[in-house]
Order: structure tokens, then C-alpha cells, then sequence
């Protein structure tokens, strides 16, 4: 059950990632750059109970950060777009 929790990391609740799910069933999520999409599709059909239809993966590259001359990099991380079967639904933040 604790690999799950370290699959799935967090929901990505931006303005793209809101109309994406209320148009096209999807739901964005950060998930460990070691996982793949067998890995993260048991996880989100185990923790919120739903049939997951497909998943699309990628890898956001860590920008160059500078403050005064130091100068450093972000890490990368890795997102999964998640879309559910019709009448499927993950309950994030609605009805709070």
C-alpha cells in the first residue's frame, strides 16, 4: 500500500489541468520519474477506486535558476494525464 502513496505524489490543479478534466474525463497528477504506466495506473484504480481508459506520460526538464551568481537547476519531474472511463469520476476537491 506504501508503493502506492510513492507512485502518486500529488494532484496538479492548474487552469489547464481543470478544463482538461471537465472536458475530456482527465485528471493530471505528479508521480515519481521511476514509474511507469502499469505502475501508475494500478495506483490510481487502487486509491480512488475507478477503470482507468489511458495514460499519457512526460517528463518536465528541471529549468536554470540564478540568484545573484550562483546559479543552480530544478529537478525534473514527471506527469501523468489520466483518463477514466465514461461515467468514471475522481472526487479531489469538489463538494468541499
Amino acid at each position: 500500500m506504501e508503493r502506492l502513496y510513492d507512485v502518486i505524489k500529488r494532484p496538479l490543479l492548474t487552469e489547464k489541468s481543470t478544463s482538461i478534466s471537465e472536458k475530456q474525463n482527465s485528471y493530471v497528477f505528479e508521480v515519481a520519474t521511476c514509474a511507469d504506466k502499469t505502475e501508475i495506473k494500478e495506483a490510481i484504480e487502487k486509491l480512488f477506486e475507478v477503470k482507468v481508459k489511458d495514460i499519457n506520460t512526460m517528463v518536465t526538464h528541471g529549468k536554470m535558476k540564478r540568484v545573484g551568481r550562483h546559479q543552480g537547476r530544478r529537478s525534473k519531474w514527471k506527469k501523468a494525464i489520466v483518463t477514466l472511463h465514461e461515467g468514471q469520476k475522481i472526487q479531489l476537491f469538489e463538494g468541499v
